[in-house]
């Protein structure tokens, strides 16, 4: 069956989520594709006819076995782009994901194994993100959200979810993947990290935390 390039997105960013190994919330949809509850809703309960997803009311969703597979490809195919666009192409970290929007749909599973093998078969693209091989296996992602850490704890920025407007966000704050930090205070309005780097002292919009992944 054809998919629209919006249910595509939607795997994706379920994918992104964790939603491969864990229940995904409607509202972490919302925040990610920055769409109306609504629309989520409505393309959940597509998704769910097509049999891409699981969804247990009031727990989350979460991707079946064809939805991983599906998935894997399309995260695969994508950022395959990134790190051809980044590495050889000169393009920066943070203005690279339009472009690999555009092109991942001329993506042949014949070109991706392709630039696989050029790229040295990478296993991360530009913004953390796992990229999965030709089978659709892939490394462990990380789980864990900034959101979720204690004041007084330290760790390293593992992976961003690739959404244009939360990668401005945070490569604007100055932040980058791997980066140290140390969580040195939280409120309803911002979660406040010392960064190991520079020393700098930041603070992340807590909604926006929820998209950011750590490792501890």
């Amino acid at each position: 069956m054809s998919m629209t390039p919006n249910k595509e997105d939607y795997l994706k960013m379920i994918f992104e989520l964790g939603g491969d190994t864990a229940l995904i919330s409607n509202k972490q949809i919302v925040v990610g594709l920055n769409v109306s509850a609504a629309s989520v809703s409505e393309m959940v309960t597509k998704l769910v006819e097509q049999h891409y997803v699981t969804h247990t009311p009031y727990q989350g969703i979460k991707l079946t076995a064809s939805g991983q597979s599906r998935a894997a490809a399309l995260v695969r195919n994508h950022r395959l782009w990134e790190v051809f666009l980044t590495e050889d192409l000169g393009y920066p970290v943070d203005n690279v994901h339009s472009e690999a929007e555009m092109l991942e749909h001329a993506m042949t599973p014949e070109m991706a194994d392709r630039m696989a093998k050029f790229l040295g078969n990478p296993k991360y693209c530009p913004h953390g993100g796992v990229i999965p091989d030709a089978d659709g296996h892939y490394l462990d992602q990380s789980r864990v959200t900034l959101s979720q850490v204690d004041v007084g704890t330290q760790g390293h920025i593992e992976r961003i979810v690739d959404e244009p407007g939360l990668i401005d966000y945070v490569f604007g704050l100055g932040l980058a993947i791997e980066d140290h930090f140390e969580v040195i205070a939280k409120s309803s309005s911002a979660i406040r990290i010392r960064q190991r780097e520079t020393g700098k002292e930041l603070d992340i919009d807590p909604v926006r935390a929820e998209h950011i992944f750590v490792e501890l």
